[in-house]
């Protein structure tokens, strides 16, 4: 074989795949059809569940200090403030980000290209997945210069028009919102420029204001005018809806670039198959609420990453490459419909939708968002630390608070996220382990690691002396409040895994 995974598609999603197999010593192969990175980017946001994975890359604290942190968000209706909420202090207990960050995409791209060069991969340029063939052996991948290349396995992180989602005659069910939108990077003044994030929405028109690390720029997404939409092309900035612009006092100087779009929301109908996986835009495109998009992608790709690499590396049977599609695809599900009602509420047509949305909506939030408890879930949910897998055939067992699935709760002394830059499976205890646990960890080669128990453990909703298995993901697999050894063994028997390197046996895995 040419290489272990090939994957089609540099961008963000692809490129933390790569990076996290690459940290595992398997070997990648990427390819982009573009001849350089973008230059424009819609996706800004990036939430604290990808910091957090970004931290077990080792690379989070860089990140941080190249973007801008916020914190805060603002709901304007009809030019008046409707709501203020500062969810960064409710995040404090709950992850080691309690923030947002504003990294523009093609930064972002470029930050990860350079950590993936540092690995000794690069992404090949003007390269284009063109069809495969995926039988009883490796997929065998034809490429735009005539060249072939065998892999065993490949991964589609090629977009929402993803060719390897058509060759595997995967539909894409779902539709296309009403209004044509706008994408632009400004240059701004206003009293609105203050490095928060604001929406604003009106009767017939709604925009939302990024704010932008260099002073005096924003980026904005809006709108086109109805009457515009109908030039079809050469669309530009006379054609934006700026009244509701006007009624934020923004005023825009310079437009340093602009794009317009639909907006889409969409599933694939299969995360997988055969030999074959589905990633980011790939497997599921939806509206902008909330700029989880891109760190959606990015989580599929870290889901799947680590289970690749047990597969090729012999610590588990192919078998566990059965759980990527369930544990994401239900997530992607309940985020396109999530999004969805919230996008349809924003943009709906009509004159009782439009007072709902300028008269009612602004003053329920404005009361729901006073809550210490509405403001915790909000954080939560954006963040995407909420994101669980109780239904996976990994997942078993509860102890304390905290079930087979949730993602492992971060504690602060001493900082057990610290573990995880591993990128392994391993044990944590909290309290005391007992002797026949250590045993059984260290003859199977399974780290055990032992906090002592102390009151951010207890607030965390974990539960003294109970051991937690924790995926190379950071999300717990097995949890058992009496700690017992011989359930551990039974845990990983039952599911075939080893952490004692085997022989790959990658050419013919039972799919």
């Amino acid at each position: 074989m040419d290489t272990d995974v090939l994957i089609a598609g540099a961008g963000p999603t692809g490129l933390v795949l790569a990076l996290w197999l690459a940290r595992l010593g398997i070997r990648v192969r990427i390819v982009d059809k573009t001849d350089a990175p973008g230059t424009t980017s819609r996706a800004l946001a990036v939430h604290a569940r990808t910091l957090e994975l970004y931290r077990q890359l080792g690379f989070a604290r860089e990140v941080v200090s190249a973007a801008l942190e916020f914190s805060a968000a603002n709901l304007w209706a009809a030019g008046r403030r409707a709501a203020h909420v500062e969810f960064g202090r409710f995040g404090a207990i709950s992850s080691p980000y309690p923030f947002s960050i504003i990294y523009p995409q093609d930064e972002h791209e470029r930050f990860l290209i350079a950590r993936l060069a540092e690995l000794g991969v690069h992404v090949e340029r003007e390269t284009e997945l063109i069809d495969f063939e995926d039988r009883s052996g490796p997929v065998v991948a034809r490429l735009n210069d005539g060249s072939t290349c065998e892999a065993a396995f490949l991964a589609g992180c090629d977009g929402a028009r993803s060719t390897v989602r058509e060759k595997l005659g995967i539909g894409f069910p779902g539709g296309t919102y009403e209004h044509l939108f706008y994408v632009a990077d400004v240059e701004a003044s206003g009293p609105l420029l203050d490095r928060e994030l604001h929406a604003s929405i009106d009767e017939s028109d709604f925009a939302a204001v990024f704010p932008l690390a260099a002073a005096g720029r924003v980026r904005l997404i809006g709108t086109i005018r109805p009457e515009a939409e109908k030039k079809g092309e050469h669309l530009g900035w006379n054609d934006v809806s700026t009244g509701i612009l006007e009624r934020l006092r923004i005023d825009v100087h310079r437009v340093n670039w602009f794009s317009t779009y639909h907006v889409h929301h969409r599933v694939a109908a299969s995360f997988r198959k055969g030999r074959a996986f589905l990633l980011g835009d790939a497997a599921h495109i939806h509206s902008p609420v909330g700029g989880q998009g891109m760190n959606t992608g990015i989580g599929d790709a870290v889901n799947l990453a680590w289970k690749l690499a047990a597969a090729v590396r012999g610590r588990a049977p192919a078998r566990i490459l059965d759980t990527y599609e369930p544990e994401r695809i239900a997530f992607a599900r309940r985020l396109v419909a999530t999004t969805d009602r919230a996008f349809q509420f924003v943009t709906r047509s009509g004159r009782l939708a439009a007072q709902v949305r300028v008269h009612v909506a602004p003053r329920l939030l404005r009361l729901l968002f006073r809550l210490p408890a509405m403001r915790r879930l909000m954080f939560r949910t954006v963040s995407q630390i909420a994101i669980e897998y109780r239904d996976s055939e990994l997942s078993e067992g509860r102890a304390g608070e905290i079930q087979g699935g949730d993602r492992l709760p971060w504690v602060a002394d001493p900082d057990n996220f610290e573990r995880l830059e591993s990128l392994e499976w391993q044990v944590h205890c909290y309290g005391a382990a007992a002797r026949e646990l250590a045993e059984t960890c260290t003859a199977r080669g399974l780290p055990l690691h032992v906090f002592p128990w102390k009151a951010g453990a207890e607030r965390a909703g974990l539960e003294r002396n109970a051991i937690y298995l924790v995926r190379p993901d950071g999300y717990v697999a097995l949890a058992d409040p009496q700690g017992s050894a011989a359930r551990l063994a039974r845990y990983l028997e039952a599911r075939g895994l080893r952490f004692v390197a085997q022989p790959a046996a990658v050419d013919r895995p039972s799919l």
